[in-house]
């Protein structure tokens, strides 16, 4: 029998003979090692704004240097970076930009923080842990996009260089985990809970997903499990979807069911609830809990008013939770 290796990286647990590779394309059993493909081989390297991840409630209006690789480990239908989550690195155009050049890039850029993104750092897990070490030595921020799809050891060892993740909350049932992205919900729920234990600042974001996952029952249970287990002050992202990758035969989500699930989201008690993809939505922006004043007006990625002055409402002194600054 040919030796294999069990990646202990993910919940899939793939068990690898040589020369094969995971279900991820990137991670690899050669010679009796589990290697990775995209070690300083970015495929993509942007400088975004911030509230693109989205994130809302970390430094406001900054730049983030942000780097992917090519991979993944779930196989979402409607991936909006299919062309590189959904690819091997050889099918990539891809960069040489070892840790201490995304570090040094970053700052001369300008950016606050480095976003690990695009597909999935869970993917490029080596390069990220030794890329946010570096980036926390110059005082940056280290910021993850993920679907959240990690076992525990591996999610404890970097958790303390990672500040703050925007996490996928796909949905709140394993049928569709296992329709939408051939993946499971349990271990994306038990991530969370580790993520905001070992202080990473989490926010989520829900693709509402026309006949998928858009009824009054997923959105209320999903809010519902967020306030129970998250609290009241996660920041929650319904995103408007578009149709692409593999559900281009679905519509995009009406304005009015995504404000059916701010609603929704708000009556369960959560605070800070924002609607993506629908310009000029109440849900754009940023209130303050306890006297309902704007705190943050935005115009799709432009701040236009920011009434948050040392991580407090200008208005009230209620303290808004987030990372104002470094």
């Amino acid at each position: 029998m040919p030796k294999t290796i069990e990646c202990q990286l993910c919940p899939r647990a793939c068990r690898l003979t040589d020369g094969q590779r995971g279900d991820c394309r990137v991670r690899i059993h050669l010679d009796g090692k589990l290697q990775t493909l995209v070690y300083v081989n970015p495929c993509s390297v942007h400088v975004d704004p911030i509230e693109k991840k989205p994130l809302f409630h970390v430094l406001p209006q900054t730049g983030t240097f942000s780097i992917a690789t090519a991979g993944c480990n779930l196989h979402c239908k409607f991936c909006q970076n299919w062309q590189i989550s959904q690819r091997a690195p050889e099918e990539t155009h891809n960069y040489d930009l070892p840790p201490e050049k995304v570090v040094s890039e970053a700052i001369r850029s300008g950016s606050k923080s480095i976003s690990y993104t695009y597909s999935d750092p869970i993917v490029f897990y080596e390069y990220t842990y030794d890329t946010a070490r570096l980036a926390h030595e110059k005082k940056l921020l280290n910021i993850w996009v993920t679907a959240g799809y990690i076992n525990e050891k591996p999610l404890l060892e970097i958790a303390p260089y990672i500040d703050a993740a925007n996490v996928d909350l796909k949905g709140i049932t394993e049928d569709y985990y296992r329709r939408m992205s051939s993946a499971t919900l349990a271990p994306v729920l038990k991530a969370l809970k580790i993520m905001q234990r070992e202080g990473i600042w989490i926010e989520l974001t829900n693709l509402v997903v026309p006949t998928w996952n858009d009824s009054k029952k997923d959105i209320s249970d999903l809010c519902q499990w967020i306030a129970d287990n998250l609290g009241p002050d996660v920041p929650l992202h319904f995103s408007r979807f578009w149709p692409q990758h593999q559900l281009k035969n679905l519509p995009p989500t009406p304005p009015k069911t995504l404000s059916m699930a701010w609603e929704i989201a708000k009556n369960k008690g959560l605070n800070y609830v924002y609607v993506g993809n629908v310009p000029g939505h109440r849900g754009n922006s940023t209130f303050c809990p306890n006297d309902n004043k704007l705190l943050i007006q935005r115009i799709g990625y432009q701040i236009l008013a920011n009434n948050i002055v040392d991580g407090k409402c200008k208005f009230c002194q209620t303290k808004i939770p987030g990372i104002w600054k470094i």
